[in-house]
């Protein structure tokens, strides 16, 4: 993808005050990369090695990468894992997969074992202790695969113990509310890729305008597909932080470029700085999932 057609590369920062983060992990970065889609057309070789020195530059203590590694085809995973090697951090990198890692059934153990080869720790319903027991990370199946459940792992945690989840598909989090989730890192919905200044990413409105856009002409209008709307429920959720109940969402724009291109919706690198939260709001949070955990 031609980087006029993608933009350039933005690296947004974030702060996110952590509820018990025990003081010694105050201040640590975490370097998010999302929905890479390399394969040739999507994600050129420029972007990435932009993405990845920049990451590098940030000398963050772990990196994770939230899925869609690659698109219809995981043949380009060996090549991209080698790629990734390059990336620089204390404790790593950590991936999830995507709904695009998953098709066809072979691709899953396939992308899984060129990244193991790379040195890259794939977490499939599994929790990874970079930081020790303080901050255990969660890596959750796809939202669309039928081995998504997250009660099988996160039952393995103490409400009180804070974690950082790994969930590609950023409507996990409406599930996701019945567990403590002190910060959910997601992607897929490329941000929108077309955000109209004061509107904001297209999908947020577009079923308004859908309605009065003739059936004939659906399908050569950027998102009007029938299937576009399925891609994601929340929209509202299509980029940045937000506040899901009691948890927090943070949903990255991704590096990879859908045809026709993106709009105001440059790609995106991610890096997030861990700090405690005030003590007098540590036992409230802890209460609040404890009953939440106890209803269901």
């Amino acid at each position: 993808m031609h980087r006029l057609l993608s933009g350039s590369l933005s690296i947004e920062t974030i702060t996110v005050s952590i509820s018990g983060l025990p003081s010694h992990l105050g201040g640590i970065k975490i370097a998010q990369l999302s929905d890479l889609h390399y394969d040739g057309l999507r994600l050129s070789d420029r972007l990435l090695a932009q993405a990845i020195a920049a990451t590098n530059a940030a000398q963050p203590d772990l990196v994770v990468i939230t899925g869609d590694h690659v698109t219809d085809d995981p043949s380009p995973a060996p090549a991209l894992a080698r790629r990734l090697a390059s990336i620089q951090s204390r404790l790593g990198t950590y991936a999830i997969l995507g709904n695009h890692d998953i098709v066809p059934a072979s691709a899953k153990g396939y992308i899984t074992d060129a990244f193991t080869l790379a040195g890259i720790q794939v977490l499939w319903n599994q929790i990874a202790y970079p930081w020790g027991a303080d901050l255990p990370v969660v890596g959750l199946a796809d939202l669309w695969s039928r081995e998504f459940n997250p009660s099988l792992v996160m039952n393995q945690l103490d409400p009180a113990t804070p974690r950082i989840v790994l969930s590609h598909n950023p409507d996990s989090a409406v599930q996701l509310q019945k567990w403590r989730v002190d910060l959910q890192l997601s992607g897929h919905t490329h941000g929108g890729q077309i955000v109209i200044p004061g509107l904001g990413p297209v999908p947020t409105w577009y079923q308004t305008v859908r309605r009065w856009v003739p059936r004939s002409l659906r399908r050569w209008v950027p998102y009007m597909r029938e299937d576009c709307h399925r891609v994601v429920k929340h929209w509202e959720w299509a980029q940045g932080l937000h506040q899901v109940g009691q948890n927090r969402l943070y949903v990255n724009r991704g590096l990879g470029t859908f045809p026709p291109a993106r709009l105001f919706c440059p790609p995106e690198l991610t890096i997030i700085t861990l700090v405690p939260q005030p003590a007098a709001a540590i036992a409230p949070a802890i209460a609040d999932h404890r009953s939440v955990l106890a209803a269901h």
